[in-house]
Parts: C-alpha cells; sequence; structure tokens
C-alpha cells in the first residue's frame, strides 16, 4: 500500500492510511476508539493524529456528550483524500488477490469474516 501511495505521491504511510479508512468508514470516534481499531498505542496514535491534523485530514472536536473527551474526525480536504485512496486500495486488494480464483476469494473473505467475527466476539 505503501507503494501504491508513493507511485500517487501521496505523502502518508500505511498506518495513517488506515486512520483515514476508520474514519472514512465508521465515522467520528474517540482516540482511544480509534487506536484500538488500528492497534496503536496511545503515544503512537497521538503522534499519527498530530501529523495528519497538521496535513489538514483530520480534526479533534469536543464530544458532545463528555467534555473532557474529543471526537476525532475527518475534515473536508480528509474526506476528499480518502475518495483519492478509495481507487489506490482497490488497486492493492485487487493485486494481492490477483492469483485467486473468483471461488477462492469468496472463500478467502468468508474465512477472515469467520476469523474477525471470533476475534470480536468476546463471549
Amino acid at each position: 500500500m505503501e507503494a501504491e501511495l508513493a507511485a500517487h505521491q501521496i505523502d502518508l504511510r500505511f498506518t495513517q492510511f488506515l486512520i483515514l479508512k476508520r474514519l472514512a468508514r465508521l465515522g467520528p470516534m474517540s482516540a482511544s476508539e480509534l487506536a484500538r481499531s488500528v492497534e496503536l498505542d496511545g503515544g503512537a496514535m497521538t503522534r499519527q493524529l498530530d501529523q495528519l491534523e497538521a496535513k489538514g485530514f483530520l480534526r479533534r472536536t469536543p464530544h458532545e456528550q463528555d467534555r473532557r473527551a474529543l471526537r476525532i474526525e475527518l475534515t473536508d480536504a480528509g474526506d476528499a483524500l480518502w475518495h483519492r485512496l478509495t481507487d489506490c486500495n482497490d488497486r492493492v486488494l485487487e493485486a494481492a488477490q490477483r492469483s485467486l480464483s473468483g471461488t477462492e476469494r469468496e472463500q478467502l473473505h468468508d474465512y477472515l469474516e469467520r476469523v474477525l467475527h471470533a476475534l470480536r466476539d468476546k463471549s
């Protein structure tokens, strides 16, 4: 993915791409929720958020119900960048699955979905 980003002169690291992807798909969330979703510790997340905020792709806003907390959300520039990134994401996914038949792709997606559900199911 980083090679695809560099080829399109998009100055992002893979982790930053994941952060933008989560925000674009799931909407605003707290920094701790976002850190869990991309598997970063708090300090690493703060550094990534600082860099993305400096680039103008996201902003921290006060939480609606908890004045002590902040919500992280995409800016208009971040949303526009995400729309550019979806093509990069699609190309990388296609390249990764190129050697698989249609049936194998369906099986892979099924296996990954089941693994993901098992990991999320804490009961």
